[in-house]
């Protein structure tokens, strides 16, 4: 019996575990022969380099686990992946395979992305101890190192961390892939498999920059300024901040976007459109400064006073205003560039203010728990607002390039339809049922 048949019927272990894996599987992917298509093309459309066929199935080292992938989500990530930008993503495949060992399955004529992932666990390594066939499980993205001295003081310190499914082969947009039994932790009970697949990399990502000992350390009061609202990790670092006391602003980009932060609680909303926030004025130092004056008086006009934290992942265009804008000695917080990585600020209003900037990447084992468990609780909720089918992967891919979307976009794979995968159907009523993906009606685009 072939292992996806066995999936489908809701198999057992023993049964999971005695059905043919196949020799390959469909997957979105990368081809090394395309690295140069885009080379002095202005619209770099992921649509033209990401390709769903089959690909060969790997083996995995003592210390990873097979997943069957039931749904998977878009981030930024895989958008660069299939730029090929700022550099193609097989340099990071060749990097890590000149490790050596297990680490040379990674170097390959094609790249298999995505980050985010649920899915049930189909095989284990002979040294996976603490997960076994049959598991529901969702997928960390933070691929560490065990046998590097700094990632035992956190695991996003070792020199060797790297993000899955961008830094490494085997990723999330596929029937399966493979992750470190260290990626692992158990799948929400009362979520779908696309609910708990869009949450791996952007909430526990959140949770690291606002939540943890390790980023802006969030106490209760404090006001916070939250670039892209609306988009994958803006709607989760809404609802951490109202989880701690915090008074979130959001800045979105339209209408559409304003309603769908107001569903996730956010206290307010500012449309950058509305003042003069949506030009190029990022390399132009006066035309920051100006734009800088316009959103820090807005803010003083809702909430009385500057931001004390400002969340920071569009990089090049708000760069430079998020650190005039935040308030003396506030912290300027940052773990992407979307907009550019090249950034330009007026430094005289970093340090003669005493601001902050911290750089965060990722999340730690330990802190993606603990944000997995305020998911299974319940007290955050997925950020989903649309779903796409496995072989229209390249499209939801392109929707985000273009920021046309809300949230997180959610791609089935193994699952051959929407909502399914809810194993504790009590708690989700008890939870808010549908209820639970609040920015969904606001974006009801399904594929």
């Amino acid at each position: 019996m072939e292992l996806s048949e066995a999936l489908h019927r809701g198999a057992g272990p023993e049964e999971l575990e005695q059905a043919a894996l196949p020799a390959t599987y469909k997957a979105a992917h990368l081809r090394a022969e395309d690295v140069d298509m885009f080379r002095g093309v202005s619209d770099k459309d992921v649509r033209k380099s990401l390709v769903v066929g089959q690909v060969p199935m790997p083996e995995i080292a003592p210390d990873e686990v097979l997943v069957a992938v039931m749904a998977s989500a878009v981030n930024y990530n895989s958008v660069w992946s299939a730029m090929f930008s700022p550099v193609p993503t097989f340099n990071f495949l060749k990097q890590f395979a000149r490790q050596g060992g297990w680490a040379a399955r990674h170097d390959l004529p094609h790249h298999v992305i995505g980050s985010d992932g649920s899915g049930v666990v189909v095989r284990v390594g002979s040294g996976v101890r603490r997960w076994k066939i049959g598991d529901e499980v969702v997928v960390h993205p933070s691929h560490v190192d065990d046998q590097e001295h700094g990632t035992h003081d956190d695991g996003m310190m070792g020199e060797n961390q790297r993000a899955w499914g961008f830094e490494t082969n085997f990723g999330s947009m596929a029937e399966y892939t493979v992750v470190r039994a260290s990626q692992l932790i158990p799948k929400p009970t009362h979520l779908t498999w696309e609910e708990a697949a869009s949450n791996t990399l952007c909430a526990t990502t959140v949770y690291r920059m606002l939540v943890g000992k390790h980023g802006a350390r969030l106490k209760q009061g404090d006001v916070v300024l939250i670039w892209g609202a609306a988009g994958g990790l803006g709607a989760y670092a809404v609802q951490m901040v109202k989880n701690g006391g915090g008074i979130p602003i959001g800045v979105v980009s339209s209408a559409r976007k304003a309603e769908a932060v107001r569903e996730l609680g956010c206290d307010h909303v500012i449309d950058r459109t509305e003042i003069g926030l949506d030009g190029d004025f990022d390399a132009e130092p006066d035309a920051v400064i100006r734009a800088g004056k316009r959103l820090g008086s807005k803010i003083r006009e809702l909430v009385g006073r500057d931001p004390d934290i400002v969340f920071e992942h569009t990089g090049r265009a708000t760069f430079g205003v998020s650190v005039f804008v935040a308030r003396r000695g506030g912290v300027i917080i940052t773990c992407g560039s979307s907009s550019g990585y090249q950034h330009t600020y007026d430094n005289r209003y970093l340090w003669m203010k005493l601001k902050t900037v911290i750089g965060s990447h990722g999340a730690n084992l330990q802190e993606a728990v603990e944000c997995t468990r305020l998911i299974a609780e319940g007290r955050v909720k997925p950020a989903l607002s649309e779903v796409y089918g496995l072989d229209d992967a390249a499209d939801a891919c392109r929707r985000l390039q273009l920021n046309e979307h809300v949230g997180k976009i959610g791609i089935l794979c193994m699952a051959p339809a929407p909502g399914l995968g809810v194993s504790d159907p009590a708690l989700r009523e008890r939870l808010g049922g549908n209820a639970l993906t609040p920015v969904q009606h606001t974006a009801p685009i399904s594929r």
